[in-house]
């Protein structure tokens, strides 16, 4: 058996977005206890291998629409690399060592896993074909993980925290379902069917009223009175960080074809990379 097809298979260039997991550490003060840290880069993991088992079975079930796809073809399962049983198998391998990972941290990080995986196979097995119901499911998923980091662990998560996250989640999913529209151009049903009913003025408007209610979130929470009571400073030197990467990224979507993948425009592009760790150095700074 060849590995290197099925290390493809689970996507470990996604598995920055399961840092989402880690935020709560800081914005918690709970940097300083080891076991609670221990407990986050547990669940951290967990969400990577439970991540890479969605992605498989989602693999599994879109392979024929796949291999009509210019990019998707050359997945492993669509190009015939391994096998529907086979994917079908890893999948649930994985599944399982991310639930059994996710107790060690925590009950209720296995539960949130669990969760998760429920969310995910609802959107494949239809959610995703329902116009904006499917953005706000990818948001979801990235909210179980704010909520693993967080509840998860014993932090109370804050009402800033819970409502930024869900807002930049949105963002960067009408962004993406933006950026298939304009790749996929006249191809775009075929290869996903919720296109058809998504126009670029509405996912134009959806993107700028996110970003807009991002940044104006965010912006407030860095001045507002309990952000100085709770942390002891303000954050108002992170704001730039945001703003940059917030209009980086738009620059990337509407004139460099970029937006189609967060993860990997963030690990390709350096100047949104250098504005994310600016932003995580920063916060750490000042608060961690």
């Amino acid at each position: 058996m060849k590995l290197a097809p099925y290390v493809r298979l689970a996507r470990p260039q996604q598995w920055v977005k399961n840092t989402f997991v880690l935020p709560g550490l800081i914005f918690g003060h709970a940097l300083g206890e080891a076991d609670k840290v221990a407990a986050a880069l547990i669940a951290t993991v967990a969400f990577c291998l439970m991540s890479s088992a969605v992605y498989a079975l989602n693999d599994v079930f879109d392979r024929e629409r796949d291999r009509e796809h210019p990019d998707k073809r050359r997945r492993p399962i669509a190009s015939g690399q391994i096998g529907a049983r086979a994917g079908i198998v890893f999948g649930l391998l994985l599944a399982v060592a991310a639930l059994a990972l996710g107790s060690f941290a925590s009950p209720v990080v296995a539960g949130i896993l669990a969760a998760y995986a429920l969310l995910n196979l609802a959107y494949s097995l239809g959610l995703k074909r329902v116009p904006v119901v499917d953005v706000f499911m990818i948001a979801a998923g990235f909210m179980l993980r704010i909520l693993a980091g967080t509840v998860g662990l014993g932090i109370a998560p804050s009402t800033w925290l819970l409502s930024c996250g869900f807002l930049v989640t949105l963002f960067l999913g009408f962004a993406k379902r933006r950026a298939e529209l304009a790749r996929l151009a006249g191809d775009a049903r075929r290869h996903r069917p919720v296109l058809d009913a998504y126009s670029g003025p509405f996912l134009d408007g959806a993107i700028l009223a996110c970003a807009t209610g991002m940044l104006v979130t965010y912006g407030v929470y860095t001045i507002w009175p309990s952000t100085l009571a709770l942390h002891g400073t303000d954050l108002t030197l992170t704001l730039p960080f945001v703003l940059f990467g917030t209009f980086r990224y738009l620059f990337l979507l509407r004139h460099r074809g970029g937006g189609g993948d967060p993860s990997n425009q963030l690990l390709e592009d350096r100047w949104l990379l250098g504005s994310a760790a600016g932003w995580a150095a920063t916060v750490v700074l000042l608060i961690g």
